[in-house]
């Protein structure tokens, strides 16, 4: 997957999170951050080449 459809796949499941929190919907808002963050981290650890390795840098 091109890197511009999965930054435009991580803002989009920010953004349907933030709106869902607004309205109240707090279970699938939480899902839908929590999913976000997920593919935003994968994302960044893949470019690094640690993929599957826990550090702190």
């Amino acid at each position: 997957m091109n890197d511009l459809y999965k930054d435009i796949l991580i803002g989009t499941l920010f953004l349907i999170g933030l709106v869902g929190f607004i309205s109240g919907e707090f279970i699938i808002s939480s899902t839908l951050f929590a999913s976000a963050a997920i593919a935003s981290n994968i994302k960044v650890n893949s470019k690094r080449g640690k993929a599957g390795q826990f550090s702190w840098d």
